[in-house]
């Protein structure tokens, strides 16, 4: 697609109150993601990079070690192969999402 109007773009239901667009190419996958309020992920590792900013709302993040509630404006880094989750409160969250895909 190229462009994306983040006012009007149409998210597609991912998994139950998880809502997201997604534009990927051969090295790199963006995306944007509405998820509903107390939601939690999974923790994982990758071996791609990983990073992001809240548009709306808040999320609360663990990286490695780390954990903080992150509000709009602010931003998240995750280094390849380094644990991480997410989960929200009691706002529900719209996070830009950037995927490094790993080389092969």
């Amino acid at each position: 697609m190229g462009f994306w109007n983040l006012k009007e773009l149409k998210l597609n239901e991912f998994r139950p109150g998880i809502f997201s667009k997604i534009e990927s190419g051969a090295n790199l996958t963006m995306a944007v993601m509405v998820i509903d309020s107390n939601k939690e992920g999974s923790p994982h590792n990758h071996p791609f990079d990983q990073c992001g900013i809240v548009l709306e709302g808040e999320i609360e993040m663990t990286v490695g070690e780390g954990k903080k509630l992150l509000a709009i404006m602010e931003t998240y880094f995750i280094p390849a192969g380094t644990p991480h989750n997410w989960k929200t409160l009691a706002l529900s969250a719209k996070i830009l999402d950037v995927v490094a895909k790993q080389s092969v």
